[in-house]
């Protein structure tokens, strides 16, 4: 047991967690604003990156070689993301190494679905071995926790996503709008997003509403024919809407936090174009600075945070009706619901309490 009080009164010694990753805003916003008795090792830098800006991915703390080099440095080895190149055989011998050690893992499992792989059963075979191994189980809502309960029999404590915006920015005055703007950002076009049939339904709905206006993001890749991410198709049909003055086109490089955050405040609705998916960032984001989100009926989304939901998913394809119907709920039920500095300053402490708990059970 790592928290062992010393017989002449001094306080326990804090429990050391090596977190993958450790920068991850969901990680750094599961610790205490304040001390909370636990400290989490930083990220190490990737030999491959050594001359780079990558930190995380992937981590070299999912190198067996590194839990037997460095296991004397932690007391708890919690995975969250950057996983995703690991092949079953490579999770196993990361789990193996963990045992030999005497290191219990603890998985938050974010994702039951992984949206950066379009086949399904990829990040399946990585769950069945991580999710029967953990020593603790973790995930975000009932939904997500009775899915694991159903396939692997294992209860996951269900603790909500922290904050993404800093506190410091969370409780800044949106800026004044004369207009009602609908955002869809389609970033470089991760394999769970459907755009076009979702832009379709938004262009007509939007046109009807008084002083609506569209706005559609994508990164400068998309638009870019030397780049893998090119998407000639998706781009000339928005640049068709945009001459036609149905919505506005923004090409540009991925946003800074900053950047980010003044673009979601920016908008009165955010609608999430994922075909498939679990939980969202994202999402959170829209909860703390004040926006509308739409999110489909995919994954957990609704049970995450105040949320309108539409259809969309990979059996029923796009429910337009539903659709429609979300944009003009947000319009009519403006301003959405928004975060406050003091519940999320409540729930991330009581976060940080709950994952101090969790480590100090898995170590007795």
């Amino acid at each position: 047991m790592v928290e062992r009080a010393d017989p002449h009164g001094a306080s326990p010694r804090e429990i050391r967690v090596a977190s993958v990753p450790t920068g991850h805003v969901y990680v750094r916003h599961c610790s205490g604003v304040d001390s909370d008795g636990v400290r989490r090792l930083g990220d190490p830098r990737p030999n491959a990156a050594a001359q780079t800006s990558q930190r995380w991915w992937p981590s070299a703390m999912l190198d067996p070689d590194w839990v037997s080099g460095h296991h004397k440095e932690f007391d708890v080895f919690h995975l969250h993301f950057g996983f995703d190149a690991q092949s079953p055989a490579q999770l196993t011998a990361l789990v193996d190494a963990l045992k030999r050690n005497d290191k219990p893992l603890v998985y938050t499992v974010h994702d039951l679905r992984n949206p950066h792989q379009p086949d399904a059963a990829l990040h399946d075979a990585a769950l069945n071995v991580l999710v029967p191994a953990a020593a603790q189980l973790i995930t975000l809502t009932p939904g997500a926790a009775e899915s694991i309960r159903s396939r692997w029999n294992r209860t996951a404590a269900v603790l909500p996503h922290p904050h993404v915006v800093e506190l410091s920015r969370l409780g800044r005055p949106r800026p004044p709008r004369d207009r009602f703007r609908v955002g869809l950002h389609a970033k470089s076009l991760r394999p769970n997003m459907s755009v076009l049939p979702l832009v379709r339904v938004l262009t007509e709905t939007v046109a009807e509403l008084p002083d609506g206006e569209l706005q559609v993001n994508i990164h400068r890749e998309v638009a870019d024919p030397a780049s893998l991410a090119h998407a000639p198709e998706l781009v000339r049909e928005l640049r068709d809407f945009a001459d036609r003055g149905r919505l506005t086109l923004t090409v540009h490089d991925p946003f800074d936090d900053g950047q980010l955050w003044d673009y979601l405040a920016s908008l009165d609705l955010s609608v999430l174009p994922y075909l498939f998916g679990t939980h969202s960032g994202w999402l959170e984001a829209c909860h703390d600075l004040g926006t509308a989100a739409a999110a489909p009926d995919c994954g957990f989304y609704a049970q995450q945070r105040p949320c309108l939901s539409y259809g969309h998913n990979q059996k029923g394809g796009l429910d337009e009706k539903s659709l429609r119907e979300a944009v003009l709920t947000a319009f009519e039920e403006r301003p959405a619901p928004r975060a406050t500095v003091k519940d999320r300053t409540r729930e991330r402490a009581e976060l940080a309490a709950a994952h101090h708990a969790l480590y100090t059970k898995v170590l007795r």
